[in-house]
């Protein structure tokens, strides 16, 4: 694959907002590519690639070399991302009878070529390449194509090319590398399923949907167990001979941010859990996690002032014996005589809870919120663990008051002090795979996590209508709020009454956003915004 079709590729995921759509122009693009170019894509759109000279320094020095450096700076202040700045300024050079470039030629060369020879090569493939190809290429060396089309996405179109579970593609997907020709080979019926070889590698983590008032009525209090919902992200720990890991629920490597809880992974065991910052046994509230989180460099007094400990939910595997097939309450006990005879450091299991009703059960989730814990999480005494979002076995019942995860679609500068920020923000949520506003806010977040979005903002900006600024849309937000009506003034149908930002759910992907179905069953029945416009 050129450069040139990879950028139409790119384009065409920008101006496709469907999920559906995006998938179907992955799987054709699967179909249709040959190694090891389609490898290389793969690994562009799931983030993979990541070259140790090519900096976006270079990229600054080369434009800078060309350009008005004051013309630059306000350009790249109204775009909002360096690489689509560059492409767009980059001074137009004669036709060059250059052959396309390769996507293969670019990541060798990337790979092998000293760092003091890349600013005339990447120079030169500027030179002979189209705004469009040009945005691709920077893309490439950036390491962030923003178009809508996350890593889990980018597998789970594998997935459906091959007609196999994406479980299967995460089993296997950290025991491969770019340009994952065995990967390929396997889900073609060439070759056999690459062999992780004991290392350290994601299971996906099985889901609960939410609980309403309607599947409350339908549960049998002696099929259920009952556990908190802790208030921190949900981790899965694998470690065995071949290593250890500390995987997010979207299958990201965060074991740099946590060093203390690699260094007591010293079993052999795939496990399930929360992290939480955890202060004399008292869990603290998730800001201070947030402290941690994508942390490259954890000093000795962040670990002081923050320490982290892993709450055991589940035990996925116990050595090579895969337990997953077991039912809960089998899992359940097998992780107690697990725990008992390792101890692991940083780590204790979630009690369960005892409750002889689903009226006894109730009311103790109505003492969550004086307890700060987010609520309760049922499953089913004979449910095995099954990947994914299986409604039925497992639900979540969070305490009150209401909110939803939501995806920031808009962003706007704010007022006053906060002029010089984007500080207000257009949410929303999914109806089907579509993503429609619910609502704006401005307040709930910290001044630090007010630099952080604005930085986000500009970095992840896809378009713009006069003052407000289009996103990618890639960040979840919990939202809380005191209401919810139905609206003829919104596109949703559905307006909130005083939204304000939770917290910021970086360790969510947006595709498991809340469906807008989960909102509407929130509204009590009658109400209607007094005025309409």
């Amino acid at each position: 694959m050129s450069v040139p079709a990879f950028a139409e590729l790119l384009e065409r995921l920008v101006f496709s907002p469907g999920r559906n759509a995006k998938l179907a122009l992955i799987r054709q693009w699967f179909e249709t590519q040959g190694d090891p170019d389609r490898g290389i894509g793969l690994a562009a759109l799931a983030g993979e690639l990541v070259f140790r000279t090519a900096k976006p320094a270079i990229l600054r020095e080369l434009i800078a070399e060309r350009t008005d450096p004051t013309l630059f700076a306000i350009s790249y202040d109204y775009v909002g991302d360096l690489a689509e700045t560059i492409a767009l300024m980059w001074p137009a050079d004669a036709a060059s009878n250059r052959p396309p470039l390769s996507l293969t030629e670019v990541v060798e060369t990337l790979e092998t070529a000293p760092k003091s020879a890349l600013p005339t090569i990447i120079a030169a493939w500027l030179d002979a390449l189209d705004p469009g190809a040009r945005l691709a290429l920077l893309k490439l060396v950036t390491g962030g194509l923003r178009v809508g089309a996350s890593a889990r996405l980018a597998k789970t179109a594998l997935a459906e090319w091959a007609k196999i579970e994406v479980g299967e593609i995460e089993e296997v997907w950290h025991g491969v590398a770019p340009p994952y020709r065995p990967l390929f080979a396997w889900l073609e019926g060439r070759g056999p399923r690459p062999d992780p070889m004991g290392l350290p590698v994601f299971r996906p983590l099985m889901l609960a949907h939410p609980l309403d008032e309607k599947d409350v009525a339908n549960l049998e209090a002696v099929e259920w167990r009952a556990e908190w919902k802790w208030d921190g992200i949900r981790v899965q720990l694998t470690a065995g001979p071949g290593g250890a890991r500390l995987w997010s629920r979207s299958g990201e490597d965060v074991s740099g941010s946590f060093p203390e809880i690699l260094e007591a992974m010293t079993f052999h065991a795939v496990a399930d859990g929360e992290l939480l910052v955890v202060r004399d046994g008292q869990v603290a509230p998730f800001s201070d996690l947030q402290q941690r989180l994508n942390r490259k460099v954890v000093t000795q007094k962040m670990r002081r002032e923050h320490p982290v400990a892993v709450r055991l939910y589940d035990l996925l595997f116990d050595g090579e014996e895969d337990l997953r097939g077991l039912p809960f309450d089998q899992r359940r006990k097998r992780l107690e005589t697990w725990y008992e005879r390792v101890r692991p450091e940083r780590m204790d299991l979630s009690p369960l809870i005892p409750f002889s009703s689903i009226g006894e059960l109730a009311e103790i989730r109505a003492g969550a919120r004086a307890a700060s814990i987010e609520g309760l999480m049922l499953k089913r005494g004979d449910s095995i663990y099954s990947p994914g979002r299986i409604k039925g076995p497992w639900w979540k019942w969070k305490r009150n008051p209401l909110s939803v995860d939501a995806v920031l679609m808009y962003a706007q500068r704010g007022h006053g002090k906060r002029s010089s920020f984007y500080s207000d923000y257009t949410f929303g949520l999914w109806r089907g795979d579509e993503l429609v506003p619910i609502g704006k806010a401005y307040s709930g977040y910290t001044d630090e996590e007010l630099l952080w979005l604005d930085k986000w903002i500009r970095n992840h900006t896809t378009n713009r209508f006069g003052p407000v600024r289009e996103v990618e849309r890639g960040l979840v937000l919990e939202v809380e709020f005191d209401a919810a009506q139905y609206s003829t003034r919104h596109k949703s149908g559905v307006a909130l009454r005083f939204p304000r930002i939770a917290r910021l759910r970086r360790d969510k992907p947006p595709e498991e956003a809340d469906q807008l179905e989960t909102l509407t069953a929130l509204i009590v029945p009658g109400s209607q915004e007094a005025v309409e416009g």
